[in-house]
């Protein structure tokens, strides 16, 4: 009976499931854990060579026609305006709701402490040798070896072109059959989360944390449909909440935009997206449209700021938002891949560097609310923008 229901049902028994256990039997739940790592493996293991085929092929095999090169354009653009908005929005609910938090753990990790140093990581990624791309997920890597290459293949023989378009539909292929374990990864998943991190963890921190929360859902809930009725002129909200539901919930629970991109590749085939435009934009959303780490950003510099009274102007405010969503498209497609660029902003205001990382720390308290709900509006928005593009009114 469960086998003849929707992956959606079956992804959301999966979690009430991995949730009992992990509450009762914590011990086994842990060595469950191993279900969703596997699973989130096996995404990352073949989301680089996905992308890379897709994209090749969709350029290779591109017809003669300006109409979907301007709307890859204008996803892009759309993906960058959403980010600034998203960062506005998380500074108004700040700014209403101002928030502080007890500075006193050490973190660890090396984050970026320039702007320069987010860009240039960019630049030496775009360069990076196609085999270590692959090998490292290193996805900007792939996708500008996959439009060199798809170019270069437009003057390719038929046969050739034909045979790069079965490659393509067989990845896809694989990818299916790997989501469809999708109710058992998450099982795994939810599993080793509640049996290892519990609640009292988060309850120190539950002020900020529905706050991050309140930000990202009126994003997703308010902002996003606004901008679909503006490009379609249509009721946005059952394209929304078919995001949600069907790319939100896996990527709430992988906590990686990387490994949720075959998940974002097949919704968007389904939601019958031009190829051309859902295979090139997908994989520029999951490194550039990052609604969720932009709130993240601004939210957490904020309170730091609060916290050592330090005064923030409006101007300086505005710079911050836009410094916020410039971090945000630096941010790595993992797990909490936005907390290791809180320096960065923080560094705007003049917070040292040992007191951000302080930051840092905290927020990888709350990150299994906090990165799972940023990866949910960052991968959900992916779809919703290029399908509003690609839907959207002459």
């Amino acid at each position: 009976m469960v086998m003849k229901m929707g992956l959606v049902p079956q992804i959301l028994i999966g979690v009430a499931l991995g949730a009992l256990l992990g509450f009762f039997f914590p011990a086994l739940a842990q060595n469950l854990g191993l279900l969703g790592r596997l699973f989130v493996g096996m995404l990352k293991a073949v989301a680089p060579l996905l992308v890379m085929i897709l994209v090749m092929s969709a350029i290779a095999n591109k017809h003669e026609s300006g109409s979907d090169g301007r709307k890859t354009f204008v996803t892009i653009l759309l993906y960058l305006i959403g980010t600034i908005l998203a960062a506005v929005t998380a500074l108004i609910l700040s700014q209403i709701f101002p928030q502080t938090i007890a500075l006193s753990v050490v973190a660890e990790g090396n984050p970026p402490v320039q702007v320069t140093a987010v860009l240039t990581d960019v630049l030496f990624k775009l360069i990076d040798n196609p085999v270590n791309a692959l090998i490292t997920g290193n996805f900007l890597g792939c996708l500008a070896w996959a439009i060199l290459l798809g170019i270069s293949f437009r003057n390719a023989p038929a046969s050739f072109k034909l045979h790069l378009q079965t490659f393509a539909d067989a990845m896809t292929d694989i990818v299916q059959l790997v989501i469809r374990l999708a109710p058992i990864g998450i099982f795994g998943l939810v599993c080793f989360t509640v049996a290892t991190i519990g609640l009292d963890a988060l309850a120190g921190y539950a002020s900020l944390a529905m706050l991050l929360v309140a930000a990202m859902l009126i994003v997703a809930l308010v902002m996003n449909p606004l901008i679909v009725f503006l490009l379609t002129r249509r009721n946005p909200y059952p394209i929304v909440f078919q995001c949600l539901r069907e790319s939100g919930v896996t990527a709430f629970f992988t906590r990686s935009s990387a490994a949720n991109i075959p998940v974002n590749l097949s919704l968007a085939k389904r939601l019958g997206i031009s190829e051309e435009l859902y295979t090139v934009t997908i994989p520029i959303g999951a490194t550039v449209n990052m609604a969720g780490a932009a709130i993240t950003i601004t939210v957490l510099t904020l309170a730091a700021a609060n916290t050592l009274g330090v005064e923030v102007s409006m101007g300086s405010a505005l710079v911050l938002c836009i410094i916020s969503a410039l971090a945000a498209c630096g941010a790595s497609g993992v797990p909490s891949g936005s907390l290791l660029l809180v320096p960065l902003a923080c560094s705007l205001f003049g917070i040292s560097y040992e007191v951000s990382m302080q930051v840092v720390a905290i927020g990888f308290i709350i990150s299994v609310i906090q990165d799972s709900a940023e990866t949910a509006l960052n991968s959900s928005t992916d779809v919703v923008y290029t399908y509003a593009v690609d839907q959207m009114a002459d």
